[in-house]
């Protein structure tokens, strides 16, 4: 899986609620950072709507957070309000009182659900009092997590190569061809090592039979197979096979 579903937005104007989603192929601290960092005023926008400019928030229960913004006719607006829960990189709870809108402060619940492969966003806007302005804020976070999509659609992700060997005693019993082979294979993944795409390789001792591990940062799994192609062990045809499997979530 190398994208996540796009965004939905969905408004109830009975209840004043609005309910939008996304699910985004990176870590759930990472969305967060975009949410609650200067970061913001990188995504949430676009030149034929509005961009925001300036972003500053004291991330604690009872700390206040303000965005300001240009439309593409040249007004300014801004949007402020308080923090009510942080649990990072889960949840955040604030209200939200824009410039344009007149009436009491609404509230917004951030979620974040690490699945496999990234984060699903959940954004919950709860408090109109206008079915109007309802579906015009459910138009709204459609958006803007269509915009928080995009800001990470091109950000590199990690993934674990396992190298399968033809036969598993192959480690013990390869003859002196596929021992040069071996070493033209060790040769080409630290000229990659060297250039960024490789962070880490070398042999692991399963007693169901000895595989290589590499770990590899590519912008999607076709990236990553295309390093591996290019392998001196997959293009001599001897019956080497990778498998790529995308890592959700990498610390280090």
């Amino acid at each position: 899986m190398t994208t996540k579903a796009k965004a939905t937005s969905v408004a109830d104007v009975t209840e004043g609620v609005v309910l939008a989603r996304v699910e985004i192929a990176v870590p759930p601290e990472r969305v967060f950072k975009a949410l609650t960092t200067e970061e913001l005023t990188k995504w949430w926008g676009a030149d034929d709507m509005y961009r925001t400019t300036k972003f500053a928030i004291d991330l604690r229960p009872g700390g206040t957070w303000r965005t300001e913004g240009r439309g593409a006719d040249g007004s300014d607006f801004h949007v402020e309000g308080e923090v009510l829960e942080v649990d990072p990189p889960r949840r955040l709870v604030q209200t939200w009182k824009p410039s344009w809108a007149p009436g009491p402060a609404t509230k917004i619940v951030y979620t974040l659900d690490a699945i496999d492969g990234g984060t699903r966003v959940t954004v919950r806007h709860t408090g109109f009092t206008s079915a109007e302005s309802c579906e015009g804020h459910s138009d709204g976070w459609m958006r803007v997590l269509g915009w928080l999509w995009g800001h990470f659609s091109g950000e590199e992700r990690f993934f674990l190569l396992r190298l399968i060997a033809p036969r598993p005693t192959f480690a013990q019993d390869m003859n002196a061809d596929e021992r040069a082979l071996m070493q033209e294979h060790g040769k080409y993944l630290a000229s990659r090592l060297a250039a960024g795409a490789v962070l880490a390789f070398g042999p692991v001792p399963d007693p169901a039979g000895a595989w290589g591990m590499g770990l590899v940062r590519a912008k999607d799994e076709a990236e990553a197979r295309a390093l591996t192609t290019e392998d001196p062990v997959i293009t001599s045809n001897r019956g080497f096979r990778y498998e790529i499997l995308p890592i959700a979530r990498l610390v280090y």
